[in-house]
């Protein structure tokens, strides 16, 4: 909400990328070095480092700075993906965000990797120990990505939107604002939201217990073969269980990335809004890119006719499903690593599909507000609007266009951090479902028999059945009047007609230049996945 309000000159989202990004450095690092600071605080009053006050000391100030990082993590990933609502344009939503996506493959892998690399061997520089090594590394990687990103991509300077609607408001106004603008989302996004509390309820032990499930799967031969192994002989044990776990989430991200590079080749694009025209009055309106003549590249020729990006979220969720109830019939850890590998598909499209919808449905939003603002401009001085003979009658026939006394819509920092509301508050109830099925039955550390994870899991894919359910009842019409498009881009009031004219010319105007940009939705969206 902060940074929708924001009017700085040069963005309002680069603020907060920077500022995040800076913040979670600054805690990663201060987590890192914390024993030495706080040890060398107390030193400065005599106190022994390795005293019991210190060491709880220690403790509690780590985990407040934790809170710390957790606050800027969410600032900085937020404000990323909103500055891909702003900047990309309406046509290129569902490609940026999949190119989002295999970044974010990319680092997953690099970070496992990073994890499994003796650090402090090859980079004794940052520190003597694994945990300061991958926070340098991370604070650097984060730093360096915002920086450049704020450096080359040019955001639109939010003083030409004039100053905001509402006055920075207060703790009670804030709740009251927030919670009016999840009565008014968008249904689109509404149903997205209710998609992604159930799909998290499933997602969350998934992504938290995974190295400790292969790893139950390991030890159980070991400890059936010894039931009265030492605490030092469990210690190795479990140490080499956990090495196995981490081995498979590597497997996942690697599935996850190829699947992100891999996929979109195969998906019928429908996020990417489209204009809708029609030829003539009283025919059906139909989609600009149809009068594009029609010379399919390779790439145009490898997409599935229907496969599209709404079926491929659904499906996923049947696979995390048939995975997660697989989990409580295997019982090797080369069967658990595919298993948890096959996750990587639903994993990627969980990062690429509801960002795409949402943003789609956010940029098409814009577009239909500030058209109709323009409309209201051309009233206000008087200009002669032919309504009446509107070839395209678009702005007024369906229930979610904007209507002229409508208020601005919400902007996407306060849809997407309800969007981010809607991934964390399912976690709350998966860790207490969690708790309760290991109360009833987990196992002491080292006795065979526990799979305790392997329910908690199972548990988990009857809540990813249900998300594609919803998933099913998403809209897959994402089309813009090609008036608004036109009036948009150019400034023009909304279905203008010259006074002596209602002939099919009325159309002709924007239709050389929205060509032009369905030729250019269609070839960038190409060239991306090329890249």
């Amino acid at each position: 909400m902060l940074s929708d309000n924001c009017r700085i000159s040069w963005g309002k989202r680069k603020p907060f990328m920077l500022g995040g990004a800076a913040a979670t450095s600054l805690a990663y690092m201060f987590l890192a070095w914390i024993r030495e600071i706080i040890g060398g605080i107390f030193g400065l009053f005599g106190v022994d480092s390795d005293s019991h006050t210190v060491k709880i000391t220690i403790i509690v100030i780590a985990v407040i700075w934790i809170y710390v990082l957790d606050v800027a993590v969410n600032t900085v990933q937020a404000s990323i993906r909103a500055f891909i609502v702003d900047c990309a344009p309406s046509h290129q939503q569902e490609a940026a965000n999949s190119m989002a996506s295999r970044l974010v493959g990319v680092g997953n892998i690099i970070g496992y990797i990073a994890g499994g690399i003796d650090l402090p061997k090859y980079v004794w520089w940052f520190g003597g120990s694994q945990f300061k090594d991958l926070c340098a590394i991370a604070s650097i990687a984060l730093c360096s990505s915002v920086i450049l990103s704020v450096i080359v991509i040019k955001e639109r300077n939010p003083q030409l939107d004039g100053r905001p609607a509402t006055d920075r408001p207060g703790l009670l106004s804030f709740f009251v604002k927030i919670f009016a603008a999840i009565k008014r989302l968008p249904p689109q996004v509404s149903k997205v939201c209710i998609v992604q509390f159930a799909a998290w309820i499933g997602f969350f032990p998934m992504l938290f217990y995974t190295s400790s499930y292969i790893g139950e799967i390991y030890v159980e031969p070991f400890l059936e073969e010894n039931p009265h192994m030492t605490p030092e002989e469990l210690d190795e044990l479990y140490e080499r269980a956990t090495r196995v776990g981490t081995f498979a989430l590597l497997i996942f991200a690697i599935t996850s990335l190829a699947t992100n590079v891999l996929l979109p080749f195969f998906i019928d694009p429908t996020y990417d809004n489209n204009p809708v025209v029609a030829n003539a009055p009283g025919e059906a309106p139909g989609l600009l890119g149809s009068s594009v003549p029609d010379s399919k590249s390779f790439l145009a020729r490898l997409v599935i006719p229907g496969f599209t990006l709404r079926r491929a979220w659904m499906l996923s969720e049947i696979l995390f499903a048939g995975v997660m109830f697989c989990t409580v019939l295997v019982r090797t850890v080369e069967a658990a690593t595919a298993l948890i590998g096959l996750l990587g598909i639903t994993w990627a499209l969980a990062l690429w599909a509801p960002w795409a919808i949402i943003s789609a449905e956010i940029s098409r939003r814009d577009i239909l507000y500030r058209a109709r603002k323009q409309q209201m401009r051309s009233l206000a001085r008087g200009e002669q609007l032919d309504i009446a003979d509107s070839d395209d009658g678009l702005l007024d026939d369906d229930e979610s266009r904007l209507q002229a006394d409508e208020a601005e819509p919400d902007q996407a920092g306060v849809i997407l951090g309800i969007h981010n509301m809607a991934i964390a508050s399912p976690q709350f109830i998966a860790t207490l479902g969690s708790s309760i099925i290991f109360r009833i039955f987990q196992k002491p550390r080292g006795v065979p028999g526990d799979h305790s994870i392997a329910i908690v899991l199972a548990s988990g894919g009857f809540f990813a059945l249900i998300a594609a359910y919803f998933i099913h009842r998403i809209s897959e019409d994402t089309s813009i009047p090609v008036a608004a498009v036109y009036a948009v881009e150019q400034g023009d009031p909304i279905n203008s007609r010259p006074s002596t004219s209602h002939s099919k010319r009325s159309i002709d105007r924007p239709r050389v230049s929205l060509e032009q940009a369905t030729v250019a939705r269609n070839s960038s969206f190409g060239a991306g996945l090329e890249y």
